[in-house]
This record gives C-alpha cells, sequence and structure tokens, in this order.
C-alpha cells in the first residue's frame, strides 16, 4: 500500500532554507511514513495549515491525504512552523 508523495510550493522553499543533514533527516522520515500515513500521524486541532503533521525531531511536517496521495503542505522548525 504505497501512497504517492507530492510537495506544496511552499514545502519546497521550506526545504530549501534547511541544512543538509536535517534534509536528510525529513527525507527519510517521510519515505518511512508514508508507507502508513496515518499510523504516524497526529491529527491537527486546527486546520489552518493542514490535516496532519508528522515529527522528524524539531521540526514538523504539515501535510493533507486525500485517496492515495499525500501532499506536503509545509516543512519547518517545531517553534516556527504554526504561526
Amino acid at each position: 500500500m504505497s501512497y504517492k508523495v507530492i510537495y506544496a510550493k511552499r514545502a519546497l522553499k521550506d526545504v530549501q532554507k534547511l541544512d543538509k543533514i536535517v534534509k536528510r533527516k525529513i527525507a527519510i522520515t517521510i519515505i518511512r511514513y508514508s508507507q502508513n500515513p496515518i499510523h504516524y500521524a497526529t491529527k491537527l486541532t486546527s486546520s489552518e495549515l493542514g490535516s496532519y503533521r508528522w515529527r522528524a525531531g524539531n521540526y514538523r511536517i504539515i501535510f493533507d491525504i486525500s485517496g492515495k496521495t499525500i501532499q506536503i503542505l509545509r516543512i519547518g522548525h517545531r517553534r516556527e512552523i504554526y504561526k
């Protein structure tokens, strides 16, 4: 059961700002968690940013799921992502 992962333009901008080590950690997390996304996800209380989030150390990956597609909406440090 594999999901297709697509990135919003904003998420791609977020990734470009990160250093190499953090990018690798986030990529590994996305690959691992996309196999069974709901199991690892936490539902967000406010759906302004998106519906779900994954945790990758101090970073958060905000995403939505529709059918077999995961759309990554935002990626950022936990201090700044919800502002």
